[in-house]
């Protein structure tokens, strides 16, 4: 999204592009899916609370990206661009700390 005017001055045919005004409402629903799986796979593993409080920081900071790239503006999408590992990091420091906790 950082790059929308670049790319159309160029003729790159990229995501931001293609989904146009949808651009946002699909960042948005991918993290949602993303978050979806991620809860799934922590039930079919049967990873424990931490893992669940990863997820809830994941999101809340997707959120924070909302509140970033809702207005298109260059300066919004890549500072959510550049934040987008914490959300790895939330997620990972999760599962990490779902397998240190002992066993039920």
């Amino acid at each position: 999204m950082v790059d929308r005017d670049d790319d159309l001055k160029i003729g790159i045919k990229t995501s931001a592009i293609t989904l146009g005004r949808y651009d946002v409402a699909a960042v948005m629903a991918s993290y949602a899916l993303m978050l979806a799986l991620l809860a799934a796979a922590g039930v079919a593993l049967e990873l424990r609370w931490p893992f669940y409080i990863g997820l809830a920081l994941a999101a809340a900071m997707m959120l924070y990206h909302y509140t970033l790239i809702r207005g298109r503006s260059r300066e919004g999408c890549f500072q959510a661009f550049r934040h987008n590992n914490w959300v790895g990091l939330a997620v990972f420091a999760g599962i990490a700390l779902s397998y240190e906790m002992p066993p039920a």
